[in-house]
Parts: C-alpha cells; sequence; structure tokens
C-alpha cells in the first residue's frame, strides 16, 4: 500500500461552521490519518495521508464541506513529512 502525505489549505468561510469535526469525520471514515487545524487569514489546514484514491475521495468532501461553510478554493501541496501518524487529529 503506497501511502501518499499532502498539505491542504481550505479558503473559504471555514471557520466557526463546524469545518474542523466534519474533516475529522469524513476522515475517520476514509481512514486518511494526520491532522486539522484552524490558520491564519480565516482559513483551514489539513495534512492528510492515506492511499491516492483515498485522498482525491477525502478531497471531494472537503470540497463541500458542512452546510453553513462556503469553500472558495482549496489548495493541495505535496508534503515530504517524515512522521507516520496513526489517527486522525483535530489540533488547537
Amino acid at each position: 500500500m503506497n501511502v501518499s502525505t499532502v498539505k491542504i489549505t481550505i479558503i473559504g468561510q471555514v471557520q466557526m461552521v463546524g469545518y474542523r469535526w466534519y474533516v475529522k469525520q469524513y476522515a475517520d471514515i476514509l481512514g486518511v490519518t494526520g491532522y486539522v487545524r484552524n490558520a491564519s487569514r480565516g482559513w483551514v489546514e489539513v495534512l492528510a495521508q492515506a492511499k491516492e484514491d483515498d485522498l482525491d475521495t477525502f478531497i471531494d468532501y472537503l470540497k463541500k464541506g458542512p452546510s453553513r461553510a462556503r469553500v472558495d478554493r482549496i489548495i493541495k501541496e505535496p508534503c515530504n513529512e517524515n512522521i507516520k501518524y496513526q489517527r486522525f487529529l483535530i489540533k488547537m
């Protein structure tokens, strides 16, 4: 199983709308590991590790977001982090 690690930045109205909990829910469903946290400028940052197909499905969920969110743009970047995450966390 080839696992990839990516950094995903979600831009839009994604703070104070339950977005991080939404991300965690779908990460757990898909078996994605890593973390989600609020970033500057009102954005959300995700570090995700999973098989490429699972990451693509995960990103499709991130584009939708919870009902109160508005996702304007998603930036996906490769990440060379050497840490192997065992679960998905919400970082404060």
